[in-house]
């Protein structure tokens, strides 16, 4: 039997933008209980969105790099008759969502000798321009999906 699906403490809007994704960005970006430190950080990221020459509107880039991050499929390992298939499924919104944060802030941190909201400020507006290193693994991961459509009947 499949264990329930867990209940969720929802999330606040952020103070300066009044939106649930920013402040969800924001505790993804969190270490160590410092919310302060990662709201100034992600601020500042805006803030040299803002300034870039072919940067706009911050929050407009924001959710156009959350959308070309967010994968649409991805494979999850299923066992079959002592033999592991990867099915390929799609992934439901909440997921999508929360894969596009981890792997732009991931992205983000693995540019050694940047500060971090310039090295967040330059990732999302490369994922909003469909390049940078989110972008390519969502494209490996849909990749992979598209490798494994033959085991695809072995869904649930």
């Amino acid at each position: 039997m499949r264990r329930p699906v867990k209940k969720r403490a929802p999330v606040s809007p952020d103070i300066k933008y009044g939106s649930v994704e920013v402040e969800r960005l924001i505790n993804y970006i969190m270490l160590r209980g410092q919310k302060e430190t990662a709201r100034k950080i992600v601020y500042a990221a805006f803030a040299d969105i803002e300034q870039a020459k072919e940067g706009g509107e911050p929050l407009e880039i924001f959710t156009t790099a959350l959308r070309n991050a967010g994968p649409n499929m991805e494979v999850r390992s299923r066992r079959v008759g002592g033999a592991n298939y990867q099915v390929p499924r799609e992934v439901r919104p909440e997921r999508r969502l929360a894969l596009a944060l981890r792997w732009i802030i991931a992205a983000a941190r693995s540019q050694k000798g940047v500060p971090m909201h310039k090295a967040l400020a330059q990732e999302l507006l490369q994922a909003a321009k469909e390049e940078g290193s989110a972008v390519k693994k969502k494209e490996d991961t849909h990749k992979m999906a598209e490798a494994n459509r033959a085991f695809a009947h072995f869904a649930w």
